[in-house]
């Protein structure tokens, strides 16, 4: 017969459930535990030790750019709002700038706004051939080429936007909360422009435009502040494969006129001449029409190379609509620093290692924000955008930084 088991003592009361529950997570405020962001500026600051030299100026140089940015994005921010502050109370007295008055006439004598019955492709099917900065710049072009048809007297009736993915979509996405998702008028296809006559799809996006229509629809005869339902919806944009034009500097047929019922691409690519052919080659292969701005028939003086930002393209197109003329719409775009000064031989032998490439690389960091032949940069905040329609069709956007990086 076995024995009676060991008298051990009393058991052990079970653990309290209820404070082990509520013990904190992190440790008390005498633990030897380092705090995470400690630990974190050591860790970083041990991984910038390891930088050459030359990396570590780099890297100094971005942050001190970063920290100026914000700098004066918030300075930007507060002239802006005393700005607006000031023009409501001079509005409310009766008073009128001569900037506001002289605006206001040329807006009376320019009419209404009228479209131009044409399309514009900006093809952004080159993600994997851009540098980041190049990525930045060209995000930042995107945002003035809209900028420009917002604003128009003669806006073209549709601006589309096609094959955005990769770091250009990110970037977009991460700029003012996805602002260009609500660029009214616009169109944005994650699709190749190929779908403009190849049929339907169910990928791509469409305007702000549309998805408000879409709640409206859904929510009743009334939308948002108890406005009245607006029209359905537009299809996607569709096109003949015919009447579609891909403008690129290497075509071999120059452009004479722009017509109405027409689709013209621009190579959305900041590149800095790398690659040679390659939206002529693009058009070859898919069997659609190319040409080029006639700019050496116009502008024979132009001592630099005559590649042009995506923006500037865009703008030459507005200014033929509105005048018809090349020349005119030539010269009131291409910066002035771009043609041969008094002084210089003919023949480009004077010309200085600051233009060409070089040229466009001061262009590409600006983010292609020239605004007519004098040089001046015209900056755009992707967030202005957005609130242009409280503005006046003819009032400039308030000058803020272009982007954030």
């Amino acid at each position: 017969m076995l024995g009676d088991p060991p008298d051990n003592g009393p058991p052990s009361p079970l653990p309290d459930r209820t404070e082990t529950a509520t013990a904190p997570a992190y440790p008390a405020p005498d633990s030897k535990a380092e705090p995470t962001s400690t630990a974190a500026t050591e860790t970083a600051a041990q991984a910038k030790e390891r930088l050459s030299k030359k990396a570590q100026k780099k890297l100094a140089k971005a942050e001190h750019i970063a920290e100026r940015k914000k700098e004066r994005r918030a300075a930007e921010k507060e002239r802006k709002k005393e700005k607006r502050r000031e023009h409501a109370q001079k509005r409310d007295a009766g008073e009128l700038e001569p900037e506001e008055r002289e605006r206001k006439k040329q807006k009376t004598e320019q009419g209404p706004r009228t479209p131009f019955g044409a399309r514009v492709v900006v093809d952004l099917g080159f993600d994997d051939r851009m540098t980041e900065n190049e990525i930045k710049s060209l995000t930042g072009q995107l945002a003035y080429t809209y900028s420009v048809n917002k604003k128009a007297v003669h806006p073209f009736s549709s601006l589309l936007f096609t094959g955005i993915d990769g770091r250009t979509k990110a970037r977009m996405d991460g700029m003012s909360d996805a602002a260009y998702k609500r660029w009214v008028g616009a169109e944005w296809w994650e699709e190749s422009y190929e779908r403009l006559w190849e049929g339907k799809s169910n990928s791509g996006e469409g305007t702000q435009e549309d998805k408000e229509d879409e709640a409206t629809e859904a929510g009743g005869t009334e939308g948002k502040k108890g406005q009245k339902k607006r029209p359905r919806k537009q299809e996607p944009s569709r096109a003949e494969k015919a009447t579609v034009v891909y403008l690129t500097a290497d075509s071999e047929e120059e452009l004479t006129e722009l017509k109405e019922g027409e689709t013209y691409i621009i190579g959305g690519i900041v590149d800095h001449n790398r690659y040679k052919n390659l939206c002529l080659e693009k058009s070859q292969t898919q069997g659609i029409r190319s040409a080029r701005l006639p700019i050496g028939t116009y502008l024979a003086e132009l001592r630099t190379r005559k590649v042009l930002t995506v923006n500037q393209t865009f703008e030459i197109l507005v200014k033929w609509v509105e005048t018809r003329n090349w020349e005119q719409a030539l010269y009131s775009v291409i910066p002035k620093r771009k043609f041969k000064t008094e002084g210089r031989k003919r023949g480009g032998g004077g010309a200085s290692s600051k233009d060409g490439d070089s040229v466009a690389e001061e262009e590409a960091k600006e983010g292609g924000g020239l605004r007519g032949g004098d040089g001046d940069l015209q900056v755009v905040d992707v967030a202005d955008l957005e609130d242009e329609a409280e503005h006046e069709p003819g009032e400039p956007l308030g000058g803020t930084v272009l982007m954030e990086s």
